[in-house]
């Protein structure tokens, strides 16, 4: 490892630690750790120019992923903050509060703001080391990256715009959404998130040749399959709505495909 990507690397750790600590504050004052939510694509946006304008040799190779991290992460706190604006706290938050009680602050410090933290420096570690390595251009991985990367932002957006025009016209909160890309995926949001990461590893290893921070994206695959994406998620609607079970058992949890007969 390089001196100039051990650097990078520390200066995007206090970078996070910094910019967590900082929205943990604004969650004390709003008593609301949601925010947390909104913070998360921002925080990867933040890394990306910190890694890029921290790289000694600022070229057109690097300046891709930040474009593109920035493209990704406004949109999702963005989004985020217009759903959730006006809602207050998010269930999860306040089933910590209300178990920890006055302590819920310190808690909130390391096991929410401080764990996201670490995640978000782990996850990043291809915007990190392909923005501040980048001194080649392997073209045709850098498009597979690109196009892989697209593919990931329209099933999150589309995915998103969806759900919230589901959720503004449905006639019942027990309703099950299963058209769009719904029929084929219970989790397109979580789908395109995966297929994102991935794009931005193969452009990352295209610009800089690090292969080993596919750490980031496996670590970012295993959060949204099988910890609190897909798994945690699918546990709270499965006892809120009576009809989940049927659309459980013709769609797809993760990766699209066509329904499944009854």
């Amino acid at each position: 490892m390089s001196p100039e990507l051990t650097d990078v690397l520390f200066r995007s750790a206090s970078v996070i630690a910094g910019f967590m600590a900082l929205v943990w504050a604004v969650s004390l004052w709003r008593k609301d750790a949601s925010v947390v939510d909104v913070a998360w694509g921002l925080g990867f946006v933040l890394v990306a120019w910190t890694a890029y304008f921290g790289s000694s040799e600022r070229n057109s190779f690097g300046l891709l992923l930040p474009i593109l991290t920035t493209i990704w992460g406004v949109r999702l706190s963005g989004y985020l903050f217009w759903r959730n604006h006006g809602h207050g706290e998010d269930y999860r938050y306040r089933e910590m509060r209300d178990y920890w009680g006055a302590s819920f602050p310190w808690v909130s410090l390391l096991t929410v703001f401080g764990l996201q933290g670490l995640v978000m420096w782990t996850v990043s570690l291809p915007l990190q080391a392909g923005i501040a390595c980048a001194d080649r251009s392997v073209l045709w991985l850098t498009i597979v990256g690109v196009l892989l990367w697209g593919a990931g932002l329209f099933f999150e957006a589309v995915g998103d715009w969806q759900l919230a025009r589901f959720r503004a016209t449905r006639t019942s909160e027990n309703a099950v959404l299963d058209t769009g890309l719904w029929r084929y995926t219970r989790h397109p949001n979580y789908f395109g998130d995966f297929l994102v990461w991935w794009g931005f590893y193969l452009v990352a290893v295209a610009q800089s040749g690090a292969w080993w921070t596919a750490i980031g994206p496996a670590a970012m695959s295993v959060f949204l399959m099988r910890v609190s994406g897909v798994t945690l998620l699918e546990k709270s609607l499965s006892i809120k709505k009576p009809g989940y079970a049927d659309y459980v058992a013709r769609t797809n949890a993760f990766f699209p495909g066509l329904p499944k007969g009854k």
